[in-house]
């Protein structure tokens, strides 16, 4: 029997094989008692007191010797924090035999592999369900959503196809880096498209407040992907874009593996649906101009915040959408030292006799809101410590800023987002894409700017009236900011510092638009599951891929009731 402690506090500089002997203490065990085996379920840094900061687990451990339920019942009447370990497995909800087809094709060197002849899909979890002959599903999109949508559906024996618009991961960071050194942008392969999606350019973070058992799915793949081991720990989780590269060919090379098929460099135009308003039939354009049609009764939508011409494309077939607010701001840099001095104390190596990192501990992390006087809220998004500010553009004529943190978060500045609320009455007319309109505007405006590649200046300068970041924003955003800043700095020394650099716009913080969707996630055009970011219904990696998650077990449901009946 496992069981789940919590609030196990670990001092800079213990070991941390004292843990057994801390779980006893805090479960007054006489030492008759004995802690077998155990693990770190969940850790953090608790740095409130700067003379005492602590790691705080969360230990899933059992008893070698004894059965523990009556210590166990005792400690909780006294209101420590334990309970039995919660299994958080989560189970592919059904695997298919494939039906017989001709010889699985040879696409531009990828094996569109037969998954019956795949060992993984022969488990206890088999049915007998049949995959209804050229109706395999297709996902528009490779990024976090579409990929563990893909990822589950391969699992499941479904060898689904995903069209991805931009180029393998390897092929679009060598685009990415001739953008920010020429400027010279490729409009299907950027920060912003491409295999990983714009989750590939940034910090990789994996946190959400989202409570569901695909959390720990989630980052037990990526863990497994390459994406480290301690992931599934961490408190507030990433991978850092160096080894999130690695891992999204990993997981793309297992989706092959299990039968299914990645088409890069091809963009969804529109699609087909039957006498019944549902879903037949695809349709694409390949990079060469050439277009290609695929019959498919299901179509997960996970094309990102970004895909304008494909909302666009999907508006005219008649696919509802709704305005949803969002946000824009500025990046606001400071020094990586100034954020851990202000986390972790600035006399921390005189007090515990070395760095903050000899220590262990992590580069520090901030997270900062406010009301301002006209009601609307101000906070910071996509915190990056020792990461890089990065121009994000994904169409000619415009600029939006992003941040980007390597695995280490080694680099000698940390910046975040500062975001304003936008809210749907500030579009400049009730159209479902006003929102997009609204981003495009500011970041043509910032476009105009030809001092840079992405306009910057000092937090002094863009309090003053000759602004430059100020004619890239709505007054109400550069009011609001300006009011919310003072008070970021009463919350972190020096955080409003004149000298602090500010990079902007910052309008691509998630989707202007929602597509409605029913329970079973389907939008009023039976077959096709808008989901993730693009769609509205998520706000980073982790929500992303969960969302595909769901919609790929409601297609399992879908084929498994057309297979038995």
């Amino acid at each position: 029997m496992y069981y789940r402690i919590h609030e196990i506090k670990v001092r800079i500089g213990e070991d941390r094989s004292l843990i057994p002997q801390k779980i006893l203490k805090k479960l007054r065990a006489g030492g008759g008692w004995r802690i077998g085996d155990f693990r770190v379920a969940r850790s953090s840094v608790d740095a409130r007191d700067k003379s005492d900061i602590r790691f705080v687990y969360a230990v899933d451990f059992a008893f070698d010797n004894a059965d523990g339920t009556g210590l166990i019942e005792k400690a909780k009447r006294r209101g420590v924090r334990v309970e039995p370990a919660p299994d958080d497995r989560y189970v592919i909800p059904e695997v298919f035999v494939v039906c017989t087809e001709p010889p699985p094709e040879k696409r531009e060197g990828r094996m569109d592999a037969h998954m019956a002849e795949n060992e993984k899909t022969r488990n206890e979890h088999m049915s007998d369900a049949i995959i209804p002959a050229g109706k395999r599903p297709v996902i528009i999109g490779f990024g976090p959503c579409g990929i563990f949508a893909a990822y589950v559906l391969a699992r499941a024996g479904l060898r689904p196809i995903a069209f991805e618009r931009g180029k393998p991961v390897d092929e679009r960071a060598l685009d990415v880096a001739a953008y920010w050194q020429t400027g010279e942008l490729n409009e299907n392969s950027n920060v912003l498209f491409g295999e990983g999606g714009a989750g590939a350019f940034s910090d990789g973070k994996l946190t959400t407040g989202i409570g569901d058992v695909r959390k720990a799915f989630v980052l037990e793949t990526l863990a497994g992907a390459g994406g480290g081991a301690g992931l599934p720990a961490d408190a507030r989780p990433h991978i850092g874009t160096d080894v999130l590269r690695g891992v999204v060919k990993k997981l793309r090379e297992e989706i092959i593996s299990l039968g299914g098929e990645i088409r890069f460099s091809t963009k969804f135009t529109a699609f087909d649906t039957d006498a019944n308003n549902a879903i037949c039939r695809v349709h694409c354009e390949l990079s060469s101009g050439d277009t290609e049609s695929i019959d498919t009764s299901a179509v997960i939508l996970a094309t990102g915040h970004s895909a304008r011409d494909t909302y666009e494309a999907l508006l005219c077939q008649g696919v509802s959408f709704t305005p949803k607010p969002f946000s824009v701001g500025v990046r606001i840099e400071h020094s990586q030292k100034l954020i851990n001095d202000a986390m972790y104390g600035a006399d921390f190596e005189k007090l515990y006799g070395m760095t903050a990192s000899e220590a262990g501990l992590p580069p520090a992390e901030y997270k900062l809101s406010s009301k301002c006087l006209d009601g609307r809220g101000v906070y910071t998004f996509c915190m990056c410590p020792g990461g890089e500010v990065v121009a994000a553009a994904s169409e000619r004529g415009g600029v939006t800023s992003n941040g980007m943190s390597n695995n280490a978060r080694s680099g000698e500045y940390a910046n975040s987002a500062v975001l304003v609320d936008v809210r749907v009455d500030d579009f400049e007319s009730a159209h479902p894409l006003a929102g997009v309109e609204f981003q495009r505007r500011w970041e043509r405006a910032a476009y105009s700017i030809k001092d840079s590649l992405l306009p910057s200046e000092t937090l002094g300068e863009f309090m003053g009236e000759n602004s430059i970041l100020a004619a890239c924003l709505p007054d109400f955003a550069v009011r609001d900011i300006r009011e919310a800043l003072p008070a970021f700095g009463k919350r972190i020394e020096g955080f409003d510092m004149p000298s602090a650099k500010l990079y902007g716009p910052e309008t691509r913080s998630s989707s202007p638009v929602r597509i409605p969707r029913g329970k079973t996630m389907q939008a009023a055009v039976a077959g096709l599951y808008p989901c993730g970011e693009g769609a509205g219904y998520a706000g980073g990696i982790m929500s992303a891929a969960i969302d595909g998650i769901k919609a790929a077990e409601q297609i399992i449901a879908v084929f498994k009731d057309a297979g038995n009946s």
